[in-house]
C-alpha cells in the first residue's frame, strides 16, 4: 500500500474551518471525513485508511482537557451556584452531585475534543501538517460549467 497521501484532487477537502472541526468533533479524519480518526478511545490512528494522511505526528497533548475543563466549568458553574444559593442545598450535597456529574462530561467529551484540536492543527498547519485547501474555481467556471 502506497504510504504517501492522496493529492487533494483525489479527495473531498473540507471547505472551511469549521467543516474541519466538524469532521474532527465526529472522529472522522478531518482531512476527507471518512475514515476514523481514532483507534482506540484517545489514540489517533497513525494513518488514516481512505486517504492516508500521516495524524502519527500530531500534537494535540494537553489541549483537549483543557478545552474540556473549560467547558464542564462554565456548564455547571450556573448549575452549583443555583443549587446551594436558590435551592439551599449543602455545599457536601451539591459536590457529591456534581463531582460525578463534571467526572462524566468530561470523559464524553474528551474525544471528541481530540478530534477537534487535531483538525485544528491540520487545517492551520501547525507542527508537521501543511495546510491544504480546495482547488479554487476560477470566477464565472462554475456558471458555465451548469449551462449545457
Amino acid at each position: 500500500m502506497p504510504t504517501a497521501p492522496l493529492p487533494p484532487a483525489e479527495i473531498d477537502l473540507p471547505g472551511t474551518f469549521g467543516a474541519a472541526m466538524l469532521r474532527g468533533l465526529a472522529s472522522r479524519c478531518p482531512r476527507c471525513g471518512i475514515a476514523p480518526l481514532f483507534a482506540r478511545w484517545l489514540k489517533p490512528v497513525d494513518r488514516c485508511d481512505h486517504c492516508r494522511q500521516d495524524w502519527s505526528v500530531q500534537q494535540a497533548d494537553d489541549f483537549p482537557a483543557y478545552v474540556g475543563i473549560f467547558v464542564v466549568g462554565h456548564l455547571l458553574a450556573p448549575v452549583v451556584i443555583a443549587m446551594i444559593g436558590t435551592f439551599g442545598m449543602s455545599p457536601w450535597l451539591t459536590l457529591a452531585i456534581i463531582l460525578p456529574l463534571a467526572i462524566v462530561m468530561l470523559i464524553a467529551q474528551l474525544q471528541p475534543s481530540k478530534g477537534a484540536v487535531i483538525a485544528m492543527l491540520w487545517w492551520l498547519g501547525v507542527g508537521a501538517f501543511r495546510k491544504e485547501r480546495r482547488a479554487e474555481s476560477a470566477p464565472g467556471q462554475a456558471d458555465s460549467d451548469a449551462r449545457p
